[in-house]
Parts: C-alpha cells; sequence; structure tokens
C-alpha cells in the first residue's frame, strides 16, 4: 500500500513540475506579446485543457508500442510512461490558466513598470510576484488532475503489481473485485493528501488569502 501511495506521488509530482516548467514560461509569453495564429493557439490550449485521459493515454500507448513512433525505446508500460501521459494532459491546464491570468492582467503590470523607470528583470519579477496567486492555483489545478488521474496511466502504465500500479488503478481494480472497503479507504487517503497539499500552500505560500 505504501509503494502505491509513493508511486502515485512520484508521477503526480514530477509529472507536473516538468509540466510547471514548460506551461508557466509559455504561458507569460504567449499571454504578453502578439503573434500570428494566437487566436487558434487560445483555442487549441483550451480545448486540450478538456480532453478525456483515455484518448490521450491512448495516443501516447501508440506512440510508445513496439511499431510506434517511439517503440524502439521500449518504455511502454513503465513509469516513465506514465510520467509522459499525466504531463501531456496536465500542461494544457497550467498553461491555459496562466496564458488567461496573464493576458488579463500582464500588460497593465508591464506599463506600470515602465511608467516606474523598472528594468527588464525587475518587470519580470514583480509580474511573477503580481500573478504569483494565479500561477499557484494553476499547478494545484494541475496537480489535483493528475493525481486524481486513471484512464491514461491505465492505459501506458497497465496497473502492473509492484511496478505501476497507483492509488487511483488500484481503486478502480479492488471496486470492480467487490471489495468496497479497501476503495473506499484508499479514496480517503486521495483526498487527504489533497487537501494536505491545499493547507501547505494556504498555510506557507498565501494562494488563498485576501
Amino acid at each position: 500500500m505504501y509503494s502505491i501511495i509513493g508511486l502515485s506521488l512520484l508521477v503526480s509530482l514530477t509529472s507536473v513540475a516538468i509540466a510547471s516548467g514548460i506551461s508557466i514560461p509559455l504561458g507569460i509569453v504567449t499571454g504578453l506579446h502578439d503573434f500570428r495564429g494566437k487566436k487558434l493557439f487560445t483555442r487549441v490550449t483550451y480545448a486540450f485543457m478538456g480532453i478525456p485521459p483515455v484518448v490521450l493515454g491512448l495516443v501516447v500507448f501508440l506512440f510508445l508500442a513496439r511499431k510506434g513512433p517511439l517503440g524502439y525505446l521500449n518504455i511502454k508500460f513503465t513509469v516513465t510512461a506514465m510520467i509522459i501521459a499525466q504531463t501531456l494532459l496536465v500542461i494544457p491546464i497550467i498553461l491555459g490558466n496562466i496564458f488567461n491570468s496573464v493576458t488579463a492582467h500582464g500588460r497593465v503590470i508591464m506599463l506600470s513598470c515602465k511608467t516606474l523607470g523598472a528594468s527588464r528583470m525587475q518587470t519580470l519579477w514583480i509580474l511573477i510576484k503580481e500573478l504569483k496567486r494565479s500561477m499557484l492555483i494553476a499547478v494545484i489545478t494541475g496537480f489535483g488532475r493528475a493525481i486524481s488521474e486513471v484512464g491514461a496511466v491505465f492505459i501506458v502504465g497497465g496497473n502492473i503489481k509492484d511496478e505501476t500500479r497507483t492509488m487511483t488503478t488500484y481503486i478502480v481494480m479492488q471496486n470492480s473485485m467487490g471489495n468496497y472497503e479497501v476503495s473506499i479507504a484508499l479514496g480517503i487517503v486521495l483526498l487527504t493528501i489533497v487537501f494536505i497539499v491545499n493547507g501547505i500552500l494556504h498555510k506557507y505560500v498565501g494562494v488563498y488569502d485576501d
């Protein structure tokens, strides 16, 4: 049980960290600047925010399959494949939220900084500081999606005992076997983890403070 919980946290936190490293800079740049195809970029990003996890999992599986474009990597049914799937699932969520926040407030902040004579680095720092709450909410939203995901990780991971079994896939398996007590217990653990993460943000980061 501890290994299942640990693997779930490893996969979710790693995928969110990678997705944040990609989405935050991209969301800031695309939100602040106009470029050809920005409307299309916005629509595609928002569309992928609601992509069904099983569809994404199937696409990743086909790419990683033996005859797929990335089959030579031989990472099907591994933790790496699960991280890839969850990262691709979380990127649009974090990117879309940050893009929307920067588009709505970023230019006003930049103009204010320019008026006050701030340098580029100072402007960037102030921008991040002012939008910190929105960025962290975007990240925690992505974490909530990752830790609760079942479809994509089930397809690419295979729910292999002691290797790729996570809390969500284990809950589904136990529920299908009629072991409802185990499913409920693990569901409570899953909810507790989410509450703990939100509590840490509330106490130390001040995401929900006025």
